[in-house]
C-alpha cells in the first residue's frame, strides 16, 4: 500500500513538472516526458522480481 502511494505521488509530481514546463516551452516538456518514461521503464526492468507466495495448507 505504501509503495503504491509513493508511486502515485511520484507520478503526480512528474506530471506537475511537465505541465509547468509545457506552459513555457512545449518541445522541452515532450523531451523531458520522454526521458522520464525511459527512466521509469528502466526502473521497472531492474526491480527485483516479487517473492513467491507460500501456499496455504488445508
Amino acid at each position: 500500500m505504501r509503495n503504491a502511494a509513493l508511486h502515485l505521488l511520484e507520478l503526480v509530481f512528474t506530471l506537475t513538472v511537465l505541465v509547468g514546463v509545457a506552459l513555457v516551452y512545449v518541445p522541452a516538456a515532450l523531451i523531458l516526458g520522454g526521458l522520464a518514461g525511459v527512466v521509469a521503464v528502466e526502473r521497472a526492468l531492474t526491480a527485483p522480481p516479487p517473492a513467491p507466495r507460500k501456499e496455504a495448507r488445508p
